[in-house]
């Protein structure tokens, strides 16, 4: 009882410390313009028309006055960077027949690896604490056995991904294909020529001026470097539409080898894509669902052992695949803190922002032993949308960030429907939130996605309207069924 009564005492003292430093501005104005209103009325209206007489302004003073500040308005309108709004966006839903459900793969693993029985174990050991579900995706050509991963099998899938979403976005906004001015297509180990960006050009016929980039090799977190190479854009050239297509083509990416760093994205990588519709327009202020805060990147590629935690190459017997390192977390971890340190300025309270500035000088200065403060990022966003690569992705986040359950609900349950469809996963999990009509104005979301090289790239959205329960989208037909008990170990 004594603990408890102790621990309710310290949220209030918590509360009050909060509300104090973050309303310090509010609480010091209201005296001050209280004692003027109260000196005002003691003076009298006789007293206060006799004051206004005896100031003296001539017609230079008034025109230099009202030119000056006209002036600075005007500078300050036309440096202030445009508000880039999140129109809509489409997320791909895979066919009921590219189903893999855990048996199905398992089997499939026997008969592609029947000479070495290790890997179909290690790989069975995987899938049983991987997170996903019996509903995630692979492309048709993975389903034959052997896998048959050629060129026409890669170019159909993106085909089959990329357009679907592009016509749901299509749908959805009413936007017409003459009227983007902008496409970036993110995909990041299939690279074809002609690129993705011009198969979007020909099949829907995009103006001639179009600017389009495709941005490859880039790793799961590309979806928001595309975002932010958007802003960019967006900010140069006024009135103007972007199209942004994040995904990532599985079939001439399955390793067919017997090396375990490699086997592991067998286990976890499925199909998905998303289009997103950015405009600066402000007529679409009124109708979008979000308005761009703040990108942050990341980058740690200057370190050898970050550079090649996630590594493109060949095993020894010439099967090429990605080879992910056992310091995988632990650099995933350093590149976090290093964006959680740009980031947090940007979007935590005074509060937060000040306990962490005295924790930090009282370690360099008093005690280095002194436990590090973590910010509570609650404090500031209502959503996280944590990149679903991977169940110990998602568990380290969690505890860092020390987020609740509710918190990581989103990413959880995209994992387990979806698998890790790599860039696109952020937008499964923003539709996922949309669904559970947990969306209200002026929520803020934080989007963290990790890519290879080694980066790690957030984006931080703030709701503009309270959005309806959507009666379409990859969740239209399971949401009532989420969330669901993910167990530590499914027994395969």
């Amino acid at each position: 009882m004594p603990v408890f009564s102790a621990s309710v005492k310290l949220k209030y003292v918590k509360l009050g410390y909060q509300y104090l430093v973050n309303h310090i501005l509010t609480l010091t104005l209201v005296p001050v313009m209280a004692a003027v209103v109260v000196e005002i009325l003691r003076l009298g209206p006789g007293e206060i028309v006799n004051l206004w007489n005896s100031l003296h302004f001539d017609l230079v003073q008034i025109l230099c006055s009202s030119f000056f500040i006209v002036l600075v308005a005007t500078v300050y309108f036309m440096s202030k960077p445009r508000s880039i709004y999140l129109v809509d966006y489409a997320c791909y839903k895979p066919s009921v027949t590219c189903r893999v459900p855990f048996s199905t793969f398992m089997e499939h693993s026997r008969l592609n690896l029947s000479n070495n029985p290790k890997s179909v174990e290690f790989q069975m050991r995987i899938l049983e604490r991987s997170g996903l579900g019996e509903e995630t995706c692979l492309p048709p050509s993975i389903h034959y056995i052997p896998p048959t991963p050629t060129m026409d099998a890669a170019r159909g899938e993106a085909e089959l991904v990329i357009f679907s979403a592009m016509d749901s976005l299509f749908k959805k906004t009413g936007l017409k294909p003459k009227d983007v001015d902008i496409l970036i297509v993110n995909c990041s180990l299939f690279s074809p020529t002609p690129s993705l960006s011009a198969m979007v050009i020909n099949k829907y016929k995009l103006r001639s001026n179009v600017k389009s980039f495709n941005l490859s090799g880039m790793g799961c977190s590309a979806g928001l470097i595309s975002i932010d190479l958007a802003r960019d854009l967006l900010q140069l050239h006024p009135n103007c539409n972007a199209v942004v297509v994040s995904t990532e083509i599985i079939t001439p990416n399955y390793y067919k080898g017997k090396e375990r760093a490699m086997l592991l994205p067998n286990c976890l990588f499925r199909m998905g894509g998303a289009a997103i519709l950015l405009s600066n327009r402000r007529s679409e202020r009124w109708r979008a669902k979000y308005r761009l805060v703040h990108v942050v990147r990341t980058h740690k590629g200057a370190d050898d052992k970050a550079y090649r935690c996630v590594f493109e190459e060949e095993d020894k017997e010439g099967n090429a695949g990605i080879s992910l390192s056992k310091d995988l977390m632990a650099i995933a971890g350093e590149a976090l803190k290093s964006n959680i340190t740009t980031i947090g300025p940007l979007v935590l309270p005074a509060s937060e922002q000040l306990l962490f500035l005295v924790t930090l000088i009282g370690r360099k200065i008093f005690n280095p032993k002194w436990k590090p403060y973590i910010p509570d990022f609650k404090q500031a966003l209502e959503h996280f949308c944590i990149h679903a690569g991977g169940r110990a992705v998602i568990d380290e986040l969690q505890k860092n960030l020390q987020l609740s359950a509710e918190h990581v609900e989103a990413s959880r349950m995209a994992l387990h429907r979806f698998g890790n469809t790599s860039s696109s996963s952020l937008w499964y999990e923003m539709s996922y939130i949309e669904s559970k009509g947990r969306m209200k104005r002026g929520d803020r979301v934080w989007q963290i996605a990790f890519g290879s090289g080694f980066k790690c790239n957030s984006a931080v959205w703030k709701c503009n309207r309270t959005i309806k329960t959507p009666t379409d989208g990859p969740w239209a037909d399971c949401i009532d069924s989420y969330p669901v008990h993910i167990p530590e170990v499914v027994k395969l």
